[in-house]
């Protein structure tokens, strides 16, 4: 296996093992967009390669939904600056003379919406390029050449993009720091959900909640599901401005250890609160009046 085999399979084994999106940027014909099993990527390097050489750059990403976030256009002094406050990369990749693109693994898959925050936090907090951070933007495939013109050597020749560092494994801060920026996200979106649900009801009309979660537990409209209850409770309450605290303690107010542990207790608590918000912007939202819509909590 020759040395641009090697380092693909590298990187690949860095990033998950695969499926992967491969883009062969050609500066005539555009972007050649394939989608691989890793096999499929190994056997494709005459292919690739032949490409590099006419000019083409080549690049890949996970497919799909995943758990890996790009840095790009990192510099030299980052990179003990990522290692040192827990952000090591589980790929460093040398993309032209002194400037790397950086993968971290968040040791579980993201949604899109979460994954291009994250790695929006990143970029933000590594000084990375910011019109780079979203969940799917592309990174070098290591092995083949980096054809920009301005970084032709005197010789003639291109550099190589090549791996620095690879390590299979999550870095120390993820859970805690995806943990916030999530919870960033859930309260930007709570508070948006609040300020849709006043403005399409007049202040005089909002009223105060007198109803508890055991309240919807018993209703018979929900049939004894419990996880409708929750649902139906947890858009009564924002529609009424109890607090997000006052919330997820009312959730938990019953046993879900069924559920497991504490990070699904949690997921939970996340996901009825996110189907909340998404149900209170469908809109329109009516708390009272004869030309009631939908009342929160039905």
């Amino acid at each position: 296996m020759d040395a641009t085999s090697t380092a693909i399979r590298t990187q690949m084994a860095a990033l998950g093992g695969g499926p992967f999106e491969v883009g062969v940027l050609h500066p005539d014909s555009g972007m050649q967009l394939r989608t691989w099993e890793a096999a499929d990527v190994l056997k494709s390097v005459s292919w690739m390669k032949a490409k590099n050489a006419e000019g083409a750059a080549i690049f890949s990403r996970p497919a799909g939904e995943h758990g890996f976030s790009l840095i790009d256009d990192v510099k030299p002094d980052v990179l003990p600056r990522l290692k040192g406050e827990g952000f090591q990369p589980c790929l460093v990749v040398e993309t032209s003379p002194n400037n790397y693109q950086t993968w971290l693994n968040h040791g579980r898959v993201l949604p899109k919406e979460a994954s291009s925050a994250v790695a929006r936090a990143l970029a933000e907090k590594f000084g990375g390029d910011l019109g780079s951070a979203d969940w799917r933007h592309f990174g070098r495939l290591a092995g083949f050449t980096n054809q920009k013109e301005k970084h032709r050597m005197p010789n003639g020749l291109f550099p190589f993009v090549r791996i620095v560092e690879s390590h299979p494994f999550a870095y120390p801060q993820a859970e805690t720091f995806v943990g916030q920026v999530e919870q960033a996200m859930e309260r930007a979106a709570l508070a948006q959900a609040r300020a849709m649900a006043v403005s399409r009801t007049p202040r005089d009309r909002i009223e105060p909640a007198t109803k508890g979660i055991a309240d919807f537990h018993a209703d018979a409209r929900y049939g004894g599901d419990l996880n409708r209850a929750d649902l139906a409770y947890t858009i009564y309450a924002l529609g009424r401005g109890v607090p997000e605290a006052d919330i997820r303690n009312a959730l938990t107010a019953r046993d879900l250890s069924k559920k497991g542990g504490p990070s699904r207790i949690e997921d939970y608590m996340r996901r009825t609160i996110a189907k909340a918000v998404e149900h209170i912007k469908r809109g329109p939202v009516v708390l009272r009046g004869p030309s009631r819509v939908r009342e929160l909590g039905r």
